[in-house]
């Protein structure tokens, strides 16, 4: 099944829960460090418990290339796991840049580790972004305006023509979606900016970081796409979800946080 059919079937299922597998083992809770990889055992329960309620899962290489060839190996263990068929599942690489380079990149995240999509920075501009875009069956999540306070140091920027630098973004993204493939990263911290430019993103499928630990509203960031009759977006919760227990019974707790999350949806679509 393609990535666009995956994301679809979630969605139309009214599942908008990204869940970020952030995973930290300073974090996770103490019994597990007894097991024989903490990290992969933690995932695994993550998605157990989460797996009814989701959309999508993002991993975030950050927190796995740290380990070198052992986080890799998490990595692909992780994702064996999940049921591939069903469920998106998003390489958080942030990538981007010349030519060849983004080509070993697109290789590694798509055609190595078998990731639906991909993070990528459009800084360096097309070239860097069209080895990824070759892919046709997968969705490339292109940063637009992001969800940490340094968004004000460059995407907000006002360019000569008076719009901002992350509406530059988005108009570029449209045009380079002629295989339908192209997504964006808006941040759910920048409710403002989400209503004013909601109606840039035409069909474009949008990842959305920012709800939970850093504060985003998401009451406000769901009313916002269903009152302009868009559908298509996915909200990515990761620390306040897989660290909101950190006893010996946190399983029954994520289940419940993750429910409550799609209660909360539910009500507000």
């Amino acid at each position: 099944m393609t990535a666009q059919l995956k994301l679809k079937s979630r969605i139309e299922k009214r599942l908008h829960v990204c869940v970020g597998l952030d995973t930290d083992i300073n974090k996770i809770p103490q019994h597990l460090l007894n097991c024989k990889n903490p990290v992969t055992e933690f995932n695994k329960i993550i998605i157990d418990n989460t797996y009814k309620f989701a959309a999508a899962y993002k991993i975030n290489f950050a927190f796995y290339e740290k380990d070198g060839a052992k986080g890799f190996d998490n990595i692909l263990e992780t994702i064996s796991y999940l049921p591939a068929q069903e469920v998106l599942t998003i390489g958080d690489a942030k990538r981007g840049d010349i030519g060849n380079t983004s080509k070993m990149y697109a290789q590694s995240l798509f055609d190595y580790f078998q990731f639906d999509s991909i993070t990528v920075n459009p800084y360096m501009g097309y070239d860097s972004i069209e080895p990824f875009l070759n892919y046709q069956n997968k969705i490339i999540f292109i940063l637009a305006l992001t969800s940490n306070r340094g968004s004000e140091d460059f995407e907000k920027l006002k360019l000569a023509d008076g719009s901002s630098l992350y509406q530059k973004v988005i108009s570029r993204v449209e045009s380079w979606n002629a295989n339908k493939n192209c997504g964006l990263v808006f941040g759910a911290t920048n409710l403002v900016e989400l209503k004013e430019n909601i109606n840039l993103f035409g069909e474009l499928p949008v990842l959305l970081p920012g709800v939970g630990t850093q504060g985003g509203d998401l009451e406000g960031v769901i009313r916002t796409f269903y009152s302009n009759n868009n559908r298509n977006f996915i909200l990515n919760v990761s620390r306040s979800l897989i660290y909101c227990d950190n006893s010996v019974s946190f399983k029954q707790t994520v289940h419940n946080t993750m429910r409550k999350l799609n209660e909360t949806i539910s009500t507000i679509i």
